[in-house]
């Protein structure tokens, strides 16, 4: 049979449960707008009366009260994986599209002072060199809006360097800072281990170590993988960055700017002290691929620009005659977009002529004098020729506007299905102020009545300690 001060224990319990769920409830509205915060949730157990009865025991006994089996994180596993996944895909893609803004406003077209403009205008000045050749200064205009053009190849060359080299320096910023947080998962797993073996709750240390490795995930492609003992290992591609408490670390390889890269010295992401390549994802992966594929892959077409240029000019200027009858020179030196320049600094050097102005009498048959601008009009033609520089140039803009089009979209679709994964996310493991108030009051109201039983077993053994067997005084 139960004793009568048992009641007491059962509504201490209670009070004690109760109280340890309004300070959960507390903690959980306190931290509502706290970043990777984790709703928890306070499980409680009914406590038995007798484990091991007898085979003939008897007892009224219905429990003695309740207990905090433990305090739990409001998280989905699966959910998290997957956020941290579409959270890599989404950061991947939006540093791709930002590169490609970045290279489009760097060519800038169209707009009046790009190359496309330019060019133009060089063609024009040839032109006007045609129907003007006695006229110096058309020539002089020519020069000049050639070396436009030139520099204009120059400048945007030296502008696709600098991006490759500030993609260099940013990523070997983000390599330290991944070694260093894959250092500091190291030990918050420890002190998971440690605390749990120890019977500690360690769910605030836990939402730390996942908004660590969730940032891993969007730096460097990272997945996870969660052990019994409370710990998680982190992965780049296959390969362990986190095993319990030991960690790899990762290195920056390869050529240290753009003038120095080529197909066989690409920069790589390796783990330190092996030539095994990390295979990362998220924006680290982007732009491993701006440095070892867009960009170059823009500075090649770049050049095979610069190359028509000046070979298309060239072949004309090297068999046509100035205005004094000498033969004409290459127009540029220089075949790609880095080095090309205009190769003359005189007007009078300009080649536009089919006819020699000197003649050759001693020429079979002797040859005539004669100053014409059938050069200068093959010149003027070729921006609009099937094969000229303009049209690759033409090719390489199109190209670009629709990979810089299809990044930008599959960036906006990606990062709608992102949000749609934290919405799911954050309904799991959010914490929801209105829920949370009612928590509140039912924990209140549990604190409550445990409180009202105490103070009716109180009563009552007062009435039977105090006032028993006092009849008739």
């Amino acid at each position: 049979m139960a004793s009568s001060f048992s009641g007491i224990n059962t509504a201490l319990t209670s009070l004690y449960a109760q109280r340890r769920g309004l300070d959960v409830t507390g903690q959980n509205i306190a931290n509502a707008n706290t970043e990777g915060y984790t709703k928890q949730r306070v499980r409680m157990a009914s406590q038995t009366g007798s484990l091991n009865p007898g085979v003939y025991a008897t007892t009224t006994q219905v429990g003695n009260g309740v207990t905090v089996a433990g305090v739990e994180r409001g998280r989905n596993a699966y959910l998290e994986e997957r956020g941290r996944t579409e959270h890599a895909n989404s950061a991947y893609l939006a540093s791709q599209a930002a590169t490609y803004d970045q290279i489009e406003s760097v060519l800038a077209e169209p707009s009046d002072t790009a190359l496309q403009a330019r060019l133009h205008d060089m063609w024009d000045g040839w032109n006007d060199v045609a129907n003007n050749w006695q006229d110096p200064s058309t020539r002089s205009s020519l020069l000049e809006k050639s070396r436009t053009v030139a520099i204009t190849l120059n400048d945007t060359r030296a502008s696709l360097a600098n991006q490759f080299g500030a993609n260099r320096n940013e990523m070997s910023a983000f390599v330290d800072q991944v070694n260093t947080m894959a250092d500091n998962i190291a030990k918050m797993n420890n002190q998971v281990v440690v605390a749990r073996a120890a019977g500690l709750e360690t769910n605030e240390l836990q939402d730390q170590r996942d908004v660590a490795v969730m940032r891993l995930s969007e730096l460097v492609g990272a997945t996870t993988e969660a052990k019994t003992n409370g710990s998680v290992n982190v992965y780049v591609g296959t390969s362990p960055l986190v095993s319990d408490f030991s960690t790899r670390k990762l290195e920056l390889t390869g050529p240290p700017n753009l003038d120095s890269w080529d197909a066989n010295t690409q920069v790589a992401l390796k783990w330190e002290g092996t030539d095994t390549t990390a295979k990362a994802g998220g924006t680290m992966g982007s732009m491993l691929d701006t440095m070892n594929t867009i960009i170059p892959g823009i500075a090649k077409q770049l050049d095979d620009v610069a190359k028509a240029l000046a070979n298309s000019v060239n072949n004309v200027t090297t068999t046509a005659y100035d205005v004094n009858g000498d033969p004409g020179k290459a127009f540029f030196s220089g075949t790609t977009a880095r080095d090309i320049k205009v190769a003359i600094e005189n007007p009078d050097e300009v080649a536009f002529s089919a006819g020699n102005p000197k003649g050759d009498p001693n020429a079979i048959p002797p040859e005539v004098a004669a100053i014409d601008n059938d050069k200068a009009d093959a010149l003027a033609a070729l921006g609009t020729s099937p094969g000229g520089p303009d049209v690759t140039y033409q090719q390489m803009i199109g190209q670009l506007g629709v990979a810089s089009q299809s990044s930008a979209r599959r960036s906006e679709i990606q990062d709608a299905v992102r949000d749609q994964v934290d919405t799911s996310r954050e309904a799991e493991s959010g914490v929801n102020l209105d829920e949370e108030m009612t928590n509140l009051l039912t924990y209140q109201r549990g604190y409550e009545a445990a409180s009202r039983v105490l103070t009716t077993i109180d009563s009552m053994l007062d009435q039977l300690i105090n006032r028993t067997g006092l009849v008739g005084r």
